[in-house]
């Protein structure tokens, strides 16, 4: 299996910096190819627009969607871009490993999703969801919380994680053909003592060696938040 490890996080020494040193460590050691694109490390840009191509089809006026398509049709991404779409469509499995901000991904790491997942290139208006691109590649969330996990139920002031996690799980991972994989969470890893982190390590070194028995999560339309 190929695996792609997105990381986000400033920190090496953070507790998502010890999760993807473990995923990488755990997957390597099962005989797994694995690739981590660091975005901090890479200085990866999150503002898509022009930026994201090497030649535009309308100089006067920038359409984020035409260009997308005229560039995938015509191989005009730029290079950092280019490489990044790359390791996704080598990758049968996408981590996306980070620290959960304001209830959603961190600028970084939403700002690679608005790039690499491009019209054209990985959907388009035939292609998305169950005919989505990506169809047979698994896509998991792997991240921190700064709250107990007590916080993230239905009733409480956080709400419940899973609908929190519905715009970024159906909406983008599933969106693009990824089969999503129930995420492995850290709840409230900043203030949790040495033996609960270690827990928290542990337990991940068991999700990631259950992966090929795990089942995606049902999209179905009884499924879905309302």
């Amino acid at each position: 299996m190929n695996a792609l490890i997105v990381y986000a996080h400033p920190e090496p020494k953070s507790f998502n910096g010890a999760m993807k040193n473990q995923a990488v460590d755990v997957l390597t050691a099962a005989g797994h190819q694995v690739v981590v694109s660091d975005l901090y490390a890479l200085d990866f840009e999150p503002r898509g627009g022009p930026v994201d191509v090497t030649s535009l089809a309308d100089p006067e006026f920038f359409h984020y969607q035409r260009e997308q398509i005229h560039a995938h049709a015509n191989q005009l991404f730029e290079p950092a871009l280019k490489a990044e779409m790359d390791k996704l469509v080598w990758a049968d499995l996408v981590i996306f490993q980070f620290p959960l901000w304001w209830f959603s991904l961190p600028a970084i790491l939403k700002g690679w999703v608005d790039r690499v997942f491009a019209m054209g290139f990985s959907y388009d208006l035939r292609r998305s969801h169950e005919t989505g691109v990506f169809r047979g590649k698994r896509g998991m969330l792997a991240f921190t919380t700064g709250a107990p996990a007590a916080s993230y139920v239905a009733g409480t002031r956080n709400g419940d994680i899973n609908q929190l996690l519905y715009h970024v799980q159906y909406g983008q991972l599933h969106f693009v053909g990824l089969d999503v994989l129930p995420p492995f969470i850290a709840y409230g890893a900043s203030r949790a003592s040495h033996e609960v982190r270690a827990q928290y390590l542990a337990d991940y070194r068991d999700r990631l060696l259950a992966l090929d028995a795990t089942a995606p999560i049902d999209f179905s339309r009884s499924a879905q938040v309302t």
